[in-house]
């Protein structure tokens, strides 16, 4: 793992403290002899983890999540709960291949209806057919239908199977005669240009009911499913770029274990050159676009001129804020690059913490589930509840309103003749009063359990690093260093990971219920309260943005010398303050250089994937099916960085935790009775030295 200069040095150092009778303090490093730490906080924490799986027990017991997915005809009734289709829980499409249309978002322009099974067998209406296949599909909201009627009845359908209770058809179906597939031939034809999958109808589903929410735009649903049907269509591809994207990150982060100087020159010359190139070719595309609009008019040039025109201007304002930024801390990047390789040899010594933020991302993924899945169920805990439909004449004669709610059973029509087809359509869910208090407790519950999983993670790489920092014979490292780390970590600090990440939860809601008032008082569009609030929100991220760096660091204290949170967070906090300078300069500007590496190969990546995706200079690359080919590319740049992300983070802890050790070991060292712990490169940057016969 080191060099033989390396080793020397080190043995070197062993030697003098021996010869001057120096006797090494153990207190330094992460000590062995320790005891738990705020008891009461892991009692707590405990005690309301407890309560939130009751909470969760309860929902499952009283809660159906099938209520918030459960299809709805187009009448507003649910499939298989509601009274009148009991017994019918899927939803059949009259013609399937309008709500899978660019417009479908905006909901499916043909008749909906509950059906018992969905069909097996193909069916096209003509004078020759038999009709009667079709009767059990036809809508028999009025009453039953007994003889085909073309109003009422759909004029074709093929066999199709559930998904999600919702009726799609088995496109091609081999069992099909030929009589059969004449006449439905151009409907076949037109699903297959229409991408008809599984996949691309759940996100069809998932993407019209959350922008609905957010906002009716024609143009943006129709962006959003032309989206859809490209990331569906190239899936396959942007795995095979995600498993490339993971091979570099982890050549990158071997290169630095023996190149980090180079490697950091490196990303800073290479983010700055994809960035302007970046500039010039979304310039260079907005600009086509831009006259392509010019000429024809058409919403698709449109949509990629203005998407084209926001890219250029991110990418300009990055580029200008890396320059001004390498402009002014040209100086101390040199310092910056010194801890990074320090922070390489740490991570090269045990190479598994690379691998370790598996097991906290694999843990967040489960509290983010289990949040989900415990809101789901409470959401329907409740009953539901339905509103009378009504056309407005039937509303005048009867008294009854389309927002009055019904008592399904005892409902009954009005005998006015203008309510023939009055009907009711499901509300809502009318949940329980404590229901809301209950969602608070599960919202809380996430954010304290996400944070204290992140604050686990942090807590276990200090433990590794700061053990690295303080042996002086690296060589004589604990094998089993990660898993040291995980034990002293569940054993004895478990109180104090809970302590601080509860301190970041309590912030985090704090914003929450800004966001929540904010959003009630925005109908009012009072500036007094808009200003107060913007304060406010202003405020609190502020602080919560400090206080995750003082518990990082705290928990690197605690890491070291096994303290309380209260007794850590001091320590630290004290400890920065003192080197304020060194704190702003040095570990901001490793930061910097983090974020550069993370762009730089995601811009690879992303330079890659532009060309397999939006140029026809592989020939193997069908990329006609495609409405947008940057969709796929933005897609893996995103999911590159994420990952880049995860990497690059453990090399940030490594750095942060080696910077604070190196600031307790200038405090408390001074080179000569008391010898530094510090690395020889650490000394010549920062200009100390140990004093000594063996150095004189």
């Amino acid at each position: 793992m080191f060099t033989d200069s390396e080793l020397h040095f080190y043995d070197e150092r062993t030697d003098f403290i021996n010869r001057r009778d120096i006797q090494y303090d153990e207190s330094y490093g992460p000590n062995k002899n320790r005891s738990c730490t705020d008891i009461i906080c892991l009692l707590i924490f405990l005690v309301f983890v407890g309560a939130w799986i009751a909470i969760g027990a309860w929902a499952i017991s009283h809660g159906n999540p099938e209520k918030l997915l459960v299809p709805k005809n187009s009448y507003g009734l649910r499939c298989g709960m509601d009274e009148t289709v009991k017994d019918q829980k899927y939803l059949f499409f009259f013609d399937l291949t309008k709500c899978i249309s660019a417009s479908s978002l905006l909901g499916c322009n043909t008749p909906q209806i509950c059906v018992k099974e969905c069909p097996t067998e193909a069916f096209y209406c003509s004078e020759t057919n038999s009709s009667n296949i079709a009767l059990p599909f036809c809508d028999s909201h009025d009453g039953d239908v007994r003889i085909y009627d073309p109003n009422k009845c759909p004029q074709w359908f093929l066999p199709s199977k559930s998904i999600l209770n919702r009726c799609v058809y088995k496109v091609a179906d081999k069992k099909r005669s030929k009589e059969e597939i004449a006449p439905l031939q151009r409907y076949e034809v037109k699903l297959r240009k229409q991408h008809l999958n599984p996949v691309h109808m759940w996100l069809s589903l998932v993407v019209h009911n959350g922008i609905s929410f957010v906002k009716d735009d024609n143009e943006v649903h129709e962006f959003a499913e032309q989206v859809i049907s490209d990331l569906t269509t190239s899936w396959w591809k942007i795995l095979i770029s995600i498993a490339i994207a993971l091979v570099a990150c982890i050549i990158y982060i071997l290169m630095l274990r023996w190149i980090a100087g180079i490697m950091v020159w490196i990303s800073i010359a290479g983010a700055v050159a994809a960035l302007a190139a970046g500039c010039y070719f979304s310039y260079a595309t907005w600009q086509t676009y831009k006259k392509n609009f010019e000429n024809d008019g058409q919403t698709s040039s449109k949509q990629k001129r203005d998407l084209l025109l926001a890219t250029f201007i991110i990418v300009v304002l990055i580029l200008v804020i890396v320059l001004l930024v390498l402009l002014f801390l040209r100086k101390r990047i040199v310092l910056a690059i010194a801890l990074i390789k320090e922070g390489s040899k740490a991570v090269s010594s045990v190479t598994s913490v690379l691998f370790f933020p598996i097991i906290p991302w694999i843990m967040q993924l489960g509290v983010v589930a289990y949040a989900i899945f415990v809101g789901a169920y409470l959401a329907t805990t409740g009953e539901p509840y339905y509103h009378y439909n009504v056309t407005s004449k039937c509303s005048i004669d009867s008294g009854f309103n389309n927002n009055q709610e019904c008592n399904i059973t005892t409902f009954e029509k009005p005998s006015y003749q203008s309510c023939e087809n009055a009907s009711y359509v499901f509300g809502g869910i009318a949940n329980e009063a404590y229901y809301p208090y209950l969602q608070v407790i599960n919202v809380f519950g996430f954010f304290w359990l996400a944070f204290f999983v992140s604050a686990f993670g942090q807590m276990v790489l200090a433990q590794v690093f700061a053990q690295w920092y303080w042996t002086i014979r690296k060589s004589e490292l604990p094998f089993f260093a990660l898993t040291a780390a995980l034990y002293r970590t569940i054993r004895y600090h478990l109180g104090t990971l809970a302590f601080g990440s509860l301190i970041i939860a309590i912030c985090r809601m704090i914003r929450v219920c800004l966001e929540y008032v904010d959003h009630k008082l925005k109908k009012y569009d009072n500036a007094f309260t808009k200003a107060i609030l913007c304060c406010l929100k202003c405020f609190f991220w502020c602080l919560e943005k400090f206080i995750k760096f003082i518990n990082k660091n705290a928990y690197i204290m605690c890491a070291i010398h096994g303290k309380n949170f209260c007794a850590s967070a001091k320590d630290a906090f004290m400890l920065l303050m003192r080197n304020i300078i060194r704190v702003f300069v040095l570990d901001k500007v490793t930061d910097f250089l983090f974020f550069l590496s993370k762009v730089l190969v995601t811009a690879g990546i992303g330079a890659v994937a532009y060309v397999f995706f939006a140029t026809d200079m592989v020939p193997f690359m069908d990329n006609s099916k495609l409405n947008f080919g940057y969709v796929p590319v933005v897609a893996v740049m995103i999911v590159t960085y994420l990952i880049a992300t995860l990497f690059f983070n453990v090399y940030s802890m490594a750095v942060d935790t080696l910077f604070l050790c190196f600031l307790e070991d200038c405090e408390s060292n001074d080179g000569k009775s008391k010898p530094y712990f510090m690395s020889r490169n650490l000394m010549k940057i920062f200009g100390k030295r140990n004093k000594g016969p063996k150095y004189e």
